[in-house]
C-alpha cells in the first residue's frame, strides 16, 4: 500500500466474485478477494456490480439540442432523405442554442449514464468549414478530466459535392481531429472511388483512423463495404477502420450476410450500429459469429435526425438486445459486450476493462449480474474516472 492508494471494497464483478480492488495513479493495481485489501482512502461500492465504462461509440456533439428547447421533427417529403435531413438540420441549428452550450448538455448526460470514452462525429466541410470543430475541441479539453472523447471529421455535406472539403479535412487533423470520416459515397456523392480516395488519402497521409457513414441499403450499401474492406486490407489498415450505421448488412439474405461477415471480419473493419427502430439494421449476432467487432453508440440525441436518445449505453444494449431477439443470458451479455468490450476494440483504447493495470474507468450498477442490467437498466449508478468519482445520482461532479 502507498499513500495513494483507493480501496474501492465489496465489488461484485461479473464472474460473480465480491472483490477489493485498489487503484493507484489511476490504474488498477490490483484485485483481491472481499475484506482482504487495504488502502489510504476507502470507497465502498457496497456489493453493486462494478463494470468497465462504457464505450459511446458514435454520437454528434455538434448537433444535439439535449438541454436545448423542443424542436419538433420534420419528415422528408418523400420517404427518408439524406440530402433534406441535411438541410432540416441547417434549419434546426440556425435557431439552436449556442454549439458549445448544447455540446456540454449532452455531454453531461452521456457521463452521468456512465459513459468514459466517446467517439463523436463533428461537420467539417464546406458549410461550416473548421468552426464546428474548433468549438467542440474547446469543450473536450474542459472534459478532458471527465472523459476521452475522439473526434472524426464528419463531411455532412458531402466530399465531392461540398466545395473546399477534401483540403478541409486534411486540415481538420492538423487542427486536433483524430479520425476522418466519410458519408455513402455512392448515393450523396456518386463516386465511390472519389469519395475513398479523399477519405483514405487523409487517412494514410496523416496516419489516422477512418469511420464513414453508410446509409445505403441492400446491394449498394455491400458493394460499398466491400470496397472499403478492400481499400483497408491493400492500406494495411486493419483494425483502424470502423463503418457506421451500415443498414444494407440488415437487408441481405442469411448467405450474402454470412459471406459479407466473412469479408468484413478478415478485413478487421468494426461495424457501428445503434439498432435504431425505423431501419433494418446489421445483425449483430451473425457478424460477431463470424469473427467482426460490433460497437454501439447513441447517434443522434433530440436532434433533427430523430427526437430521441437518452445519452445511456446500457439502454442502448437493452435496444440492441430487443430488436436482435436476445433473450439467453449469454446473448444478453453479447449486448453488453457491445457497448463495453466491443467499442473499446473499435477506438483502440488502451487499458479497458477490470484488470490489474487497466484503468480504473468503472461504473457501478444495482444489478446482481450483466443479464440483469441488460434488461432492467437500472439506477443509481456511480461513475469513475482514473478511479475519481466524476458522477453520482444522474449528476456530474467536478
Amino acid at each position: 500500500m502507498t499513500s495513494r492508494d483507493t480501496l474501492f471494497q465489496n465489488a461484485l464483478l461479473q464472474d460473480g466474485t465480491l472483490n477489493d480492488i485498489i487503484v493507484r495513479d489511476g490504474r488498477i493495481a490490483s484485485i483481491l478477494p472481499a475484506g482482504t485489501g487495504a488502502g489510504a482512502e476507502t470507497v465502498d461500492i457496497a456489493g453493486a456490480l462494478l463494470v468497465p465504462g462504457f464505450v459511446e461509440g458514435h454520437i454528434h456533439l455538434d448537433t444535439s439540442f439535449w438541454g436545448d428547447k423542443w424542436i419538433p421533427y420534420k419528415p422528408c417529403t418523400d420517404g427518408f432523405d439524406v440530402h433534406e435531413r441535411v438541410t432540416f438540420q441547417a434549419e434546426n441549428m440556425a435557431q439552436a442554442a449556442p454549439m458549445d452550450v448544447r455540446a456540454r448538455n449532452q455531454l453531461d448526460l452521456c457521463i452521468s449514464n456512465g459513459s468514459t470514452q466517446m467517439r463523436s462525429h463533428v461537420m467539417v466541410d464546406g458549410s461550416v468549414g473548421l468552426k464546428s470543430l474548433e468549438t467542440i475541441l474547446k469543450v473536450r479539453e474542459d472534459y478532458r478530466d471527465l472523459i476521452d472523447i475522439q473526434l472524426v471529421a464528419f463531411p455532412q455535406s458531402g466530399i465531392l459535392k461540398s466545395l473546399g472539403t477534401p483540403d478541409l479535412l486534411d486540415a481538420a487533423i492538423g487542427l486536433g481531429a483524430d479520425l476522418v470520416g466519410g458519408l455513402d459515397p455512392l448515393s450523396f456523392d456518386r463516386d465511390i472511388k472519389g469519395h475513398l480516395d479523399v477519405v483514405f488519402g487523409v487517412a494514410e497521409r496523416r496516419g489516422v483512423d477512418v469511420d464513414i457513414h453508410l446509409h445505403d441499403g441492400s446491394q449498394l450499401g455491400a458493394m460499398t463495404i466491400e470496397e472499403i474492406c478492400a481499400r483497408t486490407v491493400a492500406l494495411g489498415m486493419q483494425g483502424h477502420v470502423a463503418v457506421s450505421h451500415a443498414y444494407g448488412l440488415g437487408d441481405l439474405p442469411r448467405d450474402a450476410a454470412l459471406k459479407m461477415a466473412g469479408l468484413i471480419a478478415r478485413s478487421g473493419v468494426s461495424i457501428m450500429t445503434n439498432a435504431p427502430g425505423h431501419h433494418n439494421f446489421p445483425p449483430v449476432a451473425l457478424l460477431r459469429g463470424e469473427g467482426v467487432n460490433v460497437f454501439s453508440g447513441s447517434d443522434n440525441i433530440r436532434d433533427s435526425w430523430w427526437p430521441f436518445g437518452d445519452g445511456d449505453m446500457l439502454r442502448r444494449a437493452e435496444i440492441i438486445a430487443y430488436r436482435s431477439g436476445f433473450f439467453t443470458d449469454a446473448e444478453l451479455a453479447s449486448a453488453f459486450e457491445v457497448v463495453t468490450a466491443g467499442g473499446a476494440r473499435a477506438l483502440r483504447l488502451e487499458g479497458y476493462g477490470i484488470a490489474v493495470g487497466d484503468k480504473a474507468d468503472f461504473v457501478t450498477l444495482p444489478a446482481a449480474h450483466v443479464p440483469e442490467a441488460v434488461v432492467g437498466v437500472p439506477k443509481p449508478r456511480r461513475v469513475f474516472k482514473a478511479g475519481r468519482l466524476v458522477a453520482e445520482n444522474g449528476a456530474v461532479i467536478r
